[in-house]
């Protein structure tokens, strides 16, 4: 559902040309200090950093795991961080969460909107999606008039 939510909200940005990043095209062992020095930094996270280098802006919906990043995502992001700690490289940040459930991922968003500037995002807004399913559809966006008021903001804040 995120990457559903993501796409469609890079669509709202105008003239953007966007690349759908999909994580699970990163295959990377779990991160432990041992590993790096025995193995090095994987290619796919050098991979990761060269997409994030290649871009103007990001638009990042994350998916929220018992109240915390997913993994896949939280190793691929320590990964990144060993390369350069300033993992976002100083690029525009519009920051996403949506969920099933009525809080949309409310404690990852709170925690990435404090750790996220730190690792080199400009976090320009931020936009938490509650019960995806009921208000979001394919072809109409966010169904919810308020909370497609408060998406418009956000992106409106977004591209400045």
């Amino acid at each position: 559902i995120n990457r559903k939510f993501a796409n469609h909200v890079a669509g709202l940005i105008p003239g953007a040309v966007v690349t759908d990043l999909d994580l699970g095209r990163f295959e990377l062992p779990i991160y432990s200090a041992d590993v790096e020095a025995k193995q090095g930094i994987p290619a796919a996270a050098q991979e990761f950093c060269d997409t994030i280098e290649q871009h103007d802006g990001i638009v990042i919906s994350m998916a929220e795991h018992n109240g915390s990043y997913s993994a896949a995502f939280k190793n691929l992001f320590d990964w990144a961080s060993r390369i350069d700690s300033k993992v976002w490289r100083g690029k525009p940040l519009l920051l996403l969460l949506t969920s099933p459930g009525a809080r949309g991922g409310a404690t990852v968003l709170e925690a990435a909107k404090t750790t996220f500037p730190f690792l080199g995002a400009d976090l320009k807004a931020s936009f938490s999606l509650p019960s995806f399913g009921s208000n979001f559809s394919e072809g109409d966006g966010v169904t919810d008039p308020d909370l497609a008021a408060g998406l418009a903001g956000a992106v409106q804040d977004f591209v400045g």
